[in-house]
């Protein structure tokens, strides 16, 4: 396998688009009519960190020699969970960057991840990442790119008014993100991502942990393995009672990064999770009552690889539920076939299928649900997303749609809505990669880690009060005013449940947990100012989905 040059030689043709090969791996960056050693301040690129698995090379040559059968274009995949393809040098004070594209598959280019270093102090740079897949992009509302550095290891996010994103005439007229910083520490690593990164490794230490703790209604195992020999874990959280021989079970679903570029679903299932393993009274009630199977990352292969939206092979494994291949979309197939078995034992009611995903475009976290043709159905399936409304101040009712679309018909939720019986609900759980509004109010409040895993652990109480089990919990009760409107269908306006009836199971309010993180203040990042077209979502009103014909957006899951 041939290496990429670790410095850009000056006069080489490295603008060209067709040689996106990989990642950068400690590239120096040289300014034209330089050569030798780096100085400080000739900036050093890497993504390619977090090697916590060797690639067997006869594995290499299979896949490639298996996508080029198929006719597409093989990214290589040595490269590792960061993700930064190529560095041209334009001026002393400013780079252009490109995304390396998913492996096997060029059409999706929206998540980065780079480390920078051998900086000097206040030295204030442009960076321009030139050539996102997406037009539409929450960097119009605000969002900006996070920062960490090695003497601050706490993620932050840029300052807005150093941000633009904008149409560049001189990049194809594709939408170009651009901002200024300014290296306050030379020697600090810093590094750059899309959202707050969670790794592969990151789960597997997680639950070690967890499986370290040897709690009793905790069970973890080995589903099956990705192309690349990475595990698919499978857990199982619930009292041990439940899993005696011949016990009746009501199991809830959970999956999440099917999309290996959606972090943020990656922080609302360690949520779940952690709320459902906690000594807390209701974590308690919904172990003794439910069974709760988590497999909390489907696509471990693309995570590990820094791919945005596919598997090491190019595939959406969000389209492929129908009929998922063993050797092609082996961890899809192995909980596919998981599903089909509890739903085929007359002991087992499967009543929740949940997809954790999150959204590039939309604000707040909402759901998609199926539509069908039974009334009462359609209406019982509108409870549980008003319930996680009432409990969730980030969850967004309104936004929360129904539909059939015939794009969506691979997805997990389209297809085990159809396969499932009236008794079970499937859902995809969006969450926005950058904030939420807070009910009643224009106030946008920026996502942290805590802020997804917090709405992770509303996700799980709002099991409680779905199932009446509010009496039997020992926690207070406290309802608070209803601040969303219905939510809006994509096939045919139908009535929902009104939203004042407050909890549309047992007809008393839904409580309301309020949980605040601790904030933790840090050192902030110098960043530079620069004279510009000014960021694009300065002065502009938030998009709203329409609420007669909304659909979802492209891209989502």
């Amino acid at each position: 396998m041939a290496e990429r040059s670790k410095t850009a030689e000056p006069g080489s043709d490295l603008g060209s688009d067709d040689i996106i090969a990989g990642n950068v791996s400690k590239y120096a960056v040289l300014p034209a009519g330089y050569y030798g050693q780096p100085k400080k301040g000739h900036l050093i690129f890497d993504a390619c960190f977090e090697s916590d698995q060797t690639i067997n090379p006869q594995l290499v040559q299979w896949i490639i020699s298996t996508v080029m059968f198929y006719h597409v274009h093989p990214s290589p995949i040595w490269a590792n969970k960061g993700n930064l393809g190529r560095v041209d040098h334009i001026t002393e004070f400013e780079y252009d960057l490109f995304i390396r594209p998913d492996t096997c598959n060029p059409r999706f280019r929206v998540w980065f991840n780079f480390t920078v270093e051998n900086v000097k102090e206040s030295q204030r740079v442009i960076f321009n990442i030139v050539n996102f897949s997406k037009t539409k992009s929450l960097y119009r509302d605000g969002m900006t790119p996070m920062v960490k550095s090695t003497s601050r290891p706490k993620w932050q996010r840029l300052p807005p008014k150093n941000v633009y994103y904008y149409r560049c005439p001189d990049h194809r007229k594709n939408y170009v993100m651009s901002f200024a910083f300014c290296f306050d520490r030379e020697d600090d690593i810093f590094q750059f991502a899309y959202c707050y990164p969670y790794t592969y490794t990151r789960l597997r230490h997680y639950l070690d942990n967890l499986q370290r703790r040897n709690m009793d209604y905790f069970y973890r195992e080995l589903l099956g393995l990705s192309v690349q020999q990475r595990q698919l874990d499978l857990l199982t959280i619930t009292n041990p009672v439940n899993l005696r021989s011949g016990a009746e079970q009501k199991v809830v679903f959970i999956t999440a990064r099917v999309h290996p570029g959606e972090t943020p679903s990656s922080f609302v299932c360690q949520g779940i999770i952690d709320f459902l393993v906690s000594q807390h009274p209701i974590a308690k009630v919904l172990r003794d009552h439910l069974v709760f199977k988590i497999a909390p990352m489907l696509n471990p292969d693309g995570v590990y690889l820094g791919n945005y939206r596919c598997s090491l092979m190019g595939f959406d494994l969000n389209r492929h539920w129908v009929d998922p291949s063993p050797w092609a979309h082996p961890t899809l197939h192995g909980v596919k076939q998981l599903i089909v078995q509890m739903y085929n034992n007359p002991k087992i009611s499967l009543e929740f299928y949940i997809d954790i995903h999150a959204h590039s475009t939309m604000m707040n976290g909402f759901m998609y649900g199926n539509i069908f043709e039974e009334e009462e159905r359609f209406q019982r399936q509108a409870i549980f997303p008003k319930l996680l409304c009432q409990n969730a101040e980030d969850f967004s009712f309104s936004s929360t749609s129904f539909n059939r679309d015939a794009v969506k018909a691979g997805t997990g939720r389209r297809f085990l809505g159809g396969l499932l019986d009236h008794s079970s609900y499937c859902y995809t759980l969006e969450v926005s990669f950058y904030s939420y509004i807070l009910g009643g109010t224009t106030s946008t409040v920026p996502y942290t880690e805590e802020a997804y895993m917090k709405l992770g652990r509303n996700v799980a109480r709002t099991f409680l009060d779905y199932y009446r089990l509010n009496t039997i919990s020992e926690r207070p009760l406290a309802p608070i005013p209803n601040t969303r409107t219905p939510a809006s269908f994509s096939a045919q306006d139908r009535p929902v449940l009104g939203m004042n009836q407050g909890c549309v199971v047992c007809r008393t309010p839904a409580p309301f947990v309020a949980e605040l993180g601790r904030k933790e203040k840090m050192p902030p990042f110098k960043c530079a100012t620069r004279r510009g077209p000014g960021n694009s979502h300065a002065g502009r009103k938030l998009e709203k989905r329409s609420q007669t014909n909304p659909t979802e957006h492209s891209h989502s899951s």
